[in-house]
């Protein structure tokens, strides 16, 4: 069990977050998931899941490859 701080911090369990997956270094972004719950997400994961999720109607096919041709 762990206790939040005056300072809002709480120390995780290293079992827990082994079993997560989660290692020291990891960035991670904390979601509400309801009263009294809050979720622990690598920020990699939530790259992989949002990436491309804009599509054509956003970017046009070729958009993208054009402004990289802008690049010096």
């Amino acid at each position: 069990m762990s206790v939040i701080s005056r300072k809002n911090q709480v120390t995780l369990p290293v079992e827990a977050l082994r079993k997560a997956g989660l290692k020291p270094g990891d960035d991670v972004q904390v979601l509400v998931v309801g009263a009294g719950r809050l979720e622990l997400v690598r920020i990699d994961e939530l790259v992989a899941e949002f990436a491309g999720a804009l599509g054509s109607a956003v970017y046009p096919d070729v958009y993208l490859e054009e402004l990289r041709g802008e690049w010096p």
